[in-house]
């Protein structure tokens, strides 16, 4: 099942794959049906949805993108759209997020999909990674079907994860309490999870797992893929058992969570098309204030528009880079919200919206120790801190 918003006049199509974690084997797969049953079965799902971001079709909301024809996946099937398993006397759960896909696909093709100039398949969170799964895929399938023309492309949320080591090791348990190549080791087994052919010839058998971190499918991918990932995801930080609860952080976290932000820096230095705000969140294109966060003084929609101006400029002559249209955007300031334009925080307990100031000092933040660190007065570290520099 699909929602689908048509906008005769346009030859760009934008489908969307919603994100929410997965579900790894039968006790937790149980749970989730119990408990999120929307992300098991499309048998409650609303006729309509309101989309919001860059599934807008208010040009205020969604400058480049408005006019598009949309398409909402909705994610019933819990495998980081990646599974393809019917159900079995072995397994009570279907699983089968990569044909899912396929089949909006077939079915769109009739609905002016056909006659489209760009494609372009984006997703949040667990449809971040499912982009990265998915896109060469799609635009195979496109091929084989008689539509060559048809420009693919890519646009990951939030769904850039790394495989490190966990702050605190815990058993896998849950979704929430496992490593994430642990969980996803799991999971392969058990949605029978397929893995783009190119990247799963970089690994040995058994190990497709590796597919499933973006640093790694990455570079074997063939369509230009956009990339957008908070410096400070927080469920990184979740499945990492970094938990922000409102108790200063002890300054192991807080080594951890700068070194994260270093890490993944390292792991984007060579993605051509990128946006990576320092900031703790999660997903983004799906908001309303996606169009407030800014890297280097230039917003989300502004660095997807460059991107595009860049894929559509090099098909001439590939040119070099277009002047003051940058899409390789990554942030370089240490800590979490060192960006003035990041999200809003509220204070988990009495939902008051905090500054940097007082979100660091409630993160436990030595302004003392941190501004003799940096050799600067403690003053002088506050301005900063405040004006996002």
């Amino acid at each position: 099942s699909y929602y689908l918003k048509e906008s005769k006049g346009s030859r760009r199509w934008l489908l969307f794959l919603e994100g929410g974690w997965y579900c790894f084997n039968r006790e937790n797969c149980d749970t989730r049906y119990d408990t999120m049953r929307r992300l098991m079965s499309s048998r409650e799902w609303p006729a309509t949805r309101v989309g919001a971001g860059i599934l807008s079709s208010q040009p205020e909301e969604n400058p480049h993108w408005w006019n598009a024809n949309m398409v909402f996946i909705p994610y019933c099937s819990s495998d980081v759209w990646s599974g393809a398993s019917s159900k079995s006397e072995k397994n009570e759960y279907a699983f089968m997020g990569a044909l899912i896909i396929q089949e909006v696909i077939k079915e769109l093709v009739g609905k002016g999909l056909g006659t489209a100039k760009v494609l372009l398949l984006a997703g949040s969170s667990a449809g971040g990674t499912g982009v990265l799964l998915n896109v060469d895929r799609v635009a195979e399938q496109l091929e084989e079907m008689g539509y060559p023309g048809i420009q693919v492309r890519g646009l990951a949320d939030s769904g850039w994860f790394l495989d490190n080591k966990q702050y605190r090791r815990t058993d896998c348990i849950d979704t929430i309490t496992c490593a994430p190549t642990e969980a996803i080791r799991r999971g392969i087994r058990y949605w029978n999870g397929i893995v783009p052919e190119r990247c799963k010839l970089q690994f040995k058998e058994g190990e497709e797992w590796n597919c499933f971190f973006g640093y790694k499918i990455y570079p074997t991918l063939r369509c230009p893929v956009f990339i957008v990932q908070w410096l400070f995801d927080e469920a990184q930080l979740t499945v990492d058992n970094v938990h922000l609860t409102g108790q200063p952080v002890q300054e192991g976290q807080w080594l951890y969570i700068q070194n994260l932000g270093r890490e993944l820096r390292n792991t984007l230095k060579d993605v051509t098309a990128s946006f990576a705000p320092a900031c703790l969140a999660h997903e983004i294109i799906t908001r309303n204030h996606w169009t407030d966060i800014q890297v280097k003084g230039t917003s989300l929609p502004r660095a997807l528009h460059c991107w595009d101006r860049s894929l559509h400029e090099s098909n001439k002559d590939g040119k070099a880079p277009l002047k003051g249209c940058p899409i390789h955007l990554i942030d370089s300031c240490p800590w979490p919200h060192c960006n003035p334009s990041c999200p809003t925080i509220r204070d988990q307990f009495t939902g008051q919206e905090m500054n940097v100031i007082q979100f660091l000092m409630h993160m436990g933040f030595d302004v003392q120790k941190m501004a003799q660190q940096q050799g600067l007065e403690p003053s002088k570290l506050l301005g900063m801190l405040s004006s996002g520099n």
